[in-house]
């Protein structure tokens, strides 16, 4: 069976690459389909595959204003080929065109975004300048149009949350399987604390890393930030001495970064939360926005695994944090880390194995 992947852009690793590198492993023989790629940026796993890049490829460096040509640069990809397509959509993904004897499954990591839910966020709060709200309003309708039609062209929709499933179901009216996305559970570790706060985030407007950083200014806690972005620079700007900016750091440091902070926090609404899982099986607890993949990831009673904060603002995460010294004699690290388990690549293998595969797991089930 002649199977593609096609991922909405390779050009770092975050969550979703990381969800492609699953599905890499799980399809060793897949070709990849992708608008933009970086080879240097992406993991061996993902490079041993061969990739083939949009048109648009020439102009990755701008790959954030090319939105409006995506949908035309997807449906550019010559699929005739393939008997399965697997589209990985947090950006445009789904909008390819399989051949009618072919099956597409959608793994959607969310509906965009900048398109559905955050859309009023992105255009009225986040975007300054009138000139490029007024043009956002006409490209992001046209965009919307083609977002939803597009949704018809998939077969079976799987979602990372159940947070998600209802964002699918709220924007293109389809029902979709819960898997949730992967994590390397067993690589993570616990050590002493060294009495530091930790986000690892992309550093855009929707994950609300400035809450942490003005809260952080005011209380005078260490707080490290892992990760790159758009806002890096005004972050950089209006962070306190104790606010230490990491940028990307490799996989190792990123694990000894989790192993000793003290809490992990998550300003934002996520999708799913990965991160949060890194922590969790890193034995560490989670200070979370409590909306979204926060309240499907992390455990508040039994084991006290964090905790979960109402509103997305300033007072709100500083309470949650106070209160959080109070509760943190309670925390049992191997206890995080056994939660954290039913979230493990094995976990994620054997449910889209099961969905792709079926009669391969029918069969191996058989054999045993």
């Amino acid at each position: 069976m002649r199977t593609a992947i096609v991922h909405y852009w390779l050009l770092n690793m975050r969550g979703g690459e990381k969800v492609l590198e699953a599905l890499c492993r799980l399809l060793p023989d897949a070709d990849l389909f992708t608008l933009f790629y970086e080879p240097d940026r992406v993991s061996p796993v993902i490079r041993a595959h061969r990739c083939r890049a949009s048109f648009l490829q020439p102009f990755r460096k701008f790959y954030r204003s090319l939105l409006p040509l995506m949908p035309m640069a997807l449906e550019q990809f010559d699929l005739r080929e393939y008997d399965l397509i697997v589209s990985s959509e947090s950006g445009p993904a789904k909008g390819v065109l399989a051949p009618s004897g072919a099956r597409h499954v959608c793994y959607c990591h969310t509906p965009m975004r900048y398109l559905w839910d955050l859309y009023p966020a992105y255009r009225n709060e986040w975007t300054a300048s009138r000139a490029k709200r007024a043009l956002m309003t006409p490209l992001a309708h046209y965009l919307r149009m083609w977002d939803y039609a597009s949704a018809a062209r998939v077969d079976h929709f799987v979602a990372n949350s159940e947070n998600v499933r209802q964002r699918i179901a709220r924007a293109y009216r389809r029902e979709a399987q819960v898997i949730q996305p992967p994590v390397a559970v067993e690589t993570f570790y616990s050590k002493p604390s060294d009495d530091y706060y930790l986000i690892v985030s992309e550093l855009v407007a929707y994950k609300r890393v400035d809450t942490a950083v003005r809260v952080f200014a005011r209380n005078g806690r260490r707080l490290k930030i892992v990760g790159a972005g758009p806002d890096f620079k005004a972050l950089q700007l209006a962070a306190a001495p104790n606010v230490e900016f990491c940028g990307r750091v490799e996989d190792q440091e990123l694990r000894e970064l989790y192993a000793r902070c003290r809490a992990f926090l998550m300003p934002g609404e996520e999708d799913f939360g990965i991160a949060a899982v890194e922590a969790l099986a890193s034995g560490k607890p989670v200070i979370a926005f409590g909306r979204g993949g926060a309240l499907e990831t992390v455990p508040v009673r039994q084991p006290l695994g964090g905790v979960l904060y109402a509103t997305p603002d300033d007072d709100s995460m500083q309470r949650a944090i106070e209160e959080w010294d109070q509760l943190e004699p309670q925390v049992q690290s191997c206890a995080l880390q056994a939660h954290a388990a039913q979230f493990s690549e094995a976990q994620f293998a054997k449910k889209m194995g099961a969905l792709l595969r079926p009669d391969e797991c029918r069969q191996a089930e058989a054999g045993r």
